[in-house]
């Protein structure tokens, strides 16, 4: 893959990107560039990641045919105006800023070619999910290729740009949820007598080996693998029976709606 790769925003999220195609041998590191404002941040972004990391973000874009977005939502205008002019038709821009449309985007730089992200932070361990969507002039060749890039560092699906807030609650959100769950498994195993750390690798083990087992499953419900633990009368059936009286379900779906509208609610 020849083409040029930029990176406005060096922080944890771009050098997971960075790391996971340098590794994969989908692009060569001579491939890949960056840019920090600050010098300080850039020196550091350098020694970390091993490509060059300039303080220049239209130099940036000038040199390159893809341009990754990788900043804070209110940061997203200034650097679109200040980029603009050199945005040409044969560049690809993908943004990673939570919350803002393609549309949006596409109001501050024209008729450009646009693809939006929702990555999460276990992609800095290769076990990220993204969800991808793409702009109103952005081609399904342009989302496949960005798709292709985002697997080096887990999994990815497509959606449309409506589903995107619904994406950023499940996944972009999800790893603090999961945590709150083991967290609070841990914690709970602690105050019945076992020690904390034990707690936590049984929750942690669990939750590792339980989504292997959902990834697993062929055309096999979720729910037949609640079943197949939770024998009638048993005391996994307990767990689960209290999970219900609780309304487990009905929790998540309020976390995940609330989450929703915060996301939707970042774009205006």
């Amino acid at each position: 893959m020849n083409k040029k790769i930029g990176f406005i925003g060096c922080g944890k999220m771009a050098s997971a990107i960075i790391n996971g195609v340098i590794s994969s041998g989908f692009i060569s590191k001579n491939n890949i560039k960056g840019s920090e404002i600050n010098p300080e941040f850039a020196e550091n972004a350098q020694k970390r990641l091993g490509i060059n990391i300039i303080t220049d973000n239209k130099a940036l874009v000038m040199d390159s045919d893809i341009i990754f977005l990788v900043t804070k939502p209110n940061q997203v205008a200034g650097i679109l105006e200040e980029i603009k002019s050199e945005l040409t038709p044969d560049k690809l821009l993908v943004s990673i800023a939570a919350g803002v449309s393609t549309s949006k985007i596409e109001n501050i730089i024209g008729r450009q070619r646009v693809v939006r992200v929702m990555p999460n932070t276990p992609a800095l361990v290769l076990e990220g999910m993204s969800g991808v969507c793409k702009g109103s002039f952005a081609s399904e060749n342009d989302l496949d290729f960005v798709a292709e890039l985002l697997s080096n560092i887990g999994k990815v699906i497509k959606v449309t740009e409506q589903q995107m807030d619904i994406v950023t609650a499940i996944s972009g959100s999800g790893p603090a949820f999961f945590y709150k769950v083991i967290e609070d498994m841990a914690r709970a195993g602690e105050k019945l007598g076992l020690n904390y750390e034990k707690s936590l690798t049984l929750a942690t083990q669990t939750a590792l080996g339980s989504a292997k087992m959902v990834f697993n499953r062929g055309e096999t419900p979720v729910q037949t693998l609640i079943d197949n633990v939770a024998t009638k009368g048993g005391c996994t059936f307990v767990g689960i029976s209290v999970m219900n009286d609780e309304n487990s379900e009905k929790l998540f779906f309020d976390v995940i709606d609330k989450t929703t509208q915060k996301a939707s609610q970042l774009g205006k």
